[in-house]
């Protein structure tokens, strides 16, 4: 017993993923930036933040199945919503849109022959 009356609590599954829970906290980083740069027209910023958010999760991902059940619902609860904030950002991405192909116009400078103009 600790001198305050509580008992010393050993195990506690948020110790065990604390790691986890730094990269949560730079993911969330990550989309408040790309939050503020979509709020600002900056959508190719907001993007790049998009994208180390995600990759931020897909990391948590690959470590997920050497979690224990108590580890996985404390990491899961925390990266549930974060998850949601980064489909929503990614909803809210202005859509890029494909140039449309054309026929190439003739150049007359291409057409000449260089050896023959000099």
């Amino acid at each position: 017993m600790v001198a305050s009356g509580r008992r010393p609590v050993r195990h506690l599954p948020c110790r065990r993923v604390d790691r986890e829970l730094k990269a949560l906290a730079e993911v969330g980083l990550a989309l408040t930036a790309a939050e503020a740069a979509l709020s600002e027209g900056a959508a190719q910023a907001a993007e790049v933040r998009l994208d180390e958010a995600d990759a931020g999760l897909e990391a948590l991902r690959a470590v997920w199945p050497r979690l224990g059940p108590a580890e996985r619902r404390v990491v899961g609860a925390a990266a549930t919503p974060l998850r949601a904030r980064s489909d929503a950002v990614r909803r809210r991405l202005p859509r890029r849109r494909a140039l449309d192909e054309v026929v190439a116009e003739p150049d007359p400078e291409q057409e000449r022959d260089p050896a023959a103009a000099a």
